[in-house]
């Protein structure tokens, strides 16, 4: 049992690394893209409404990485049904919007951290890490699920976490 229980884990791990790479660099650029909107519009406009301004910026961050990930992270995983994958995509990604923004909120209106950057390590480091595990995880189970053994590049995946379909 304990072979078995190794083996599945191994192969998941391999599964796994190609997606994780992927939506690692689309992850880092949709950073880049949100702390950038963020700090922006804290040092502008917004200042005085932080967890607005985290809302703006995720948003902004979310649609490039709906496009990144559709196309190249899970492209071989796009649903024919674009509406059901970009609604999911739209719910799961609000769920990480209200993680980022209420660690923005409990930071800046419970806790009394006022500072732009205080603002910024609640929304953009804390908010952004809990809501890219959970993303990841809802991305790869709820949004882009077509099955793999449909693409021949990917057809051998399902003996990495079920060793015993290996012949």
């Amino acid at each position: 049992m304990y072979q078995k229980l190794t083996a599945r884990f191994r192969g998941l791990v391999g599964l796994f690394w190609r997606e994780v790479a992927k939506f690692g660099v689309v992850g880092g650029i949709a950073f880049v893209i949100d702390s950038g909107i963020y700090l922006w519009l804290l040092n502008g406009s917004m200042g005085g409404h932080p967890t607005k301004a985290k809302i703006i910026s995720a948003l902004v961050a979310t649609v490039f990485s709906w496009l990144a990930n559709r196309y190249w992270t899970f492209r071989h995983r796009r649903q024919a049904n674009m509406v059901r994958e970009v609604t999911m995509f739209i719910l799961m990604n609000a769920i990480g919007i209200g993680i980022a923004s209420a660690c923005v909120y409990i930071s800046h209106w419970v806790l009394g951290f006022e500072s732009t950057q205080a603002d910024f390590i609640a929304g953009s480091v804390v908010g952004l890490v809990l809501g890219t595990i959970f993303r990841f995880f809802a991305y790869r189970f709820w949004v882009f699920t077509a099955e793999l053994d449909e693409d021949p590049a990917f057809a051998d995946d399902r003996k990495l976490i079920e060793p015993d379909l290996a012949p």
